[in-house]
C-alpha cells in the first residue's frame, strides 16, 4: 500500500492533534485526581515539599591569572586556553611567562 507524501503528512497531522487532545485530557484527569486526594487527606502544596526556586546567583568575575603584556589580553585559567596563549606556547613560550 503506497501512500503519497501528502496523505502521510495529513495522517501525521491528525495523529499530532489526537496526541495533543489525549495528553490534555489525561493531564486534566490527573490534576483532578491529585486535588481529590489532597482534599481527602487535608494536604496543601506545602505538605508536598514544593518550595519556590532559589534565585540564581549573579556570575562573579574571576581574576586574571595570565596576561599578554604586549596586547593586554588576559585569561583566568578557566576553560579553554585562548588563541593568543595557544599561539604563544606553540611559538616556544611557556605558560609561566604569562602568569600575573
Amino acid at each position: 500500500m503506497a501512500s503519497s507524501l501528502k496523505e502521510l503528512l495529513a495522517q501525521r497531522a491528525a495523529l499530532d492533534q489526537q496526541i495533543a487532545e489525549t495528553k490534555d485530557k489525561e493531564r486534566s484527569e490527573a490534576i483532578a485526581k491529585v486535588r481529590s486526594l489532597m482534599a481527602d487527606y487535608g494536604l496543601t502544596a506545602a505538605d508536598l515539599g514544593s518550595r519556590p526556586a532559589k534565585p540564581a546567583k549573579p556570575a562573579s568575575k574571576v581574576a586574571a591569572k595570565y596576561r599578554n603584556q604586549a596586547t593586554g589580553e588576559s585569561w583566568s585559567g578557566r576553560g579553554l586556553q585562548p588563541k593568543w596563549l595557544k599561539a604563544a606556547i606553540a611559538a616556544g613560550a611557556k605558560l609561566e611567562d604569562f602568569h600575573v
